[in-house]
């Protein structure tokens, strides 16, 4: 998550969900390998019951899941009825091509996760600048940053959210849902209203700022290092 735009706006923000936790995306990492090193480690994982609740409860097929994680199908079907123990290289194919966490996988008493998750309104993290004149809801999950995030932008009249320059390749695109934003990106500045896109470069540095009389409203998509 490093050069992430959370990092370059943390310094003027406050967070305002005081039971939502940011976390630095190696602590997410580290925390998954800590959970399922022991079980890695010490014998061969047995995953087949728990990846066939996770691949019914995503509605994949086994060939669906076998091009999506690169694992042949007769590997898979193997693994599902536990006739065969997964490498951890096969083991965590599956978590990615999932999207779960590998210590799931491992570790089968843990609950199969809900197909679709919802998220309620007041569980949203978001931050709020120290002048108040600037919010942001952050939608992204906490897994994605770094690579992807995007936010919901609340800027009241004047106000400003300026953004030291990001990694190289970084770019932007910033949606307004209400109101009048001025965007500069390096030199280059631009005005977008209600239902306008700008695409721009965020490896220098940036601001968006209200410069109507109404509060404004966007939808701001960050990609890091080109999506890669």
């Amino acid at each position: 998550m490093s050069a992430s735009i959370l990092y370059n706006i943390l310094l003027q923000f406050d967070i305002s969900n005081k039971n939502s936790t940011i976390m630095h995306k190696n602590e997410v990492v580290n925390q998954m390998s800590s959970n399922s090193g022991k079980n890695l480690e010490d014998a061969p994982p047995k995953v087949g019951d728990t990846l066939v609740k996770l691949r019914q409860a995503d509605g994949l097929s086994l060939d669906a899941l076998s091009k999506r994680a690169g694992v042949s199908k007769s590997m898979l079907s193997q693994i599902e009825r536990n006739q065969a123990n997964p490498t951890v290289a096969v083991v965590w194919r599956l978590a990615n091509a999932l999207g779960v966490p590998i210590s799931l996988l491992v570790d089968g008493n843990q609950p199969v996760p809900a197909s679709i998750e919802t998220l309620p309104s007041h569980a949203t993290p978001s931050l709020r600048s120290r002048d108040g004149h600037c919010v942001l809801r952050i939608l992204g999950p906490i897994e994605l940053a770094g690579q992807f995030e995007w936010y919901e932008l609340s800027l009241e009249p004047g106000g400003c959210l300026d953004s030291e320059a990001h990694e190289p390749a970084s770019r932007e695109h910033l949606t307004v849902l209400s109101g009048m934003l001025e965007v500069q990106s390096g030199s280059n500045v631009t005005k977008i209203k209600v239902g306008e896109t700008a695409r721009y470069a965020a490896d220098r540095p940036h601001y968006i700022k209200n410069v109507g009389k109404n509060a404004a409203t966007a939808l701001l998509v960050v990609i890091h290092n080109g999506g890669q």
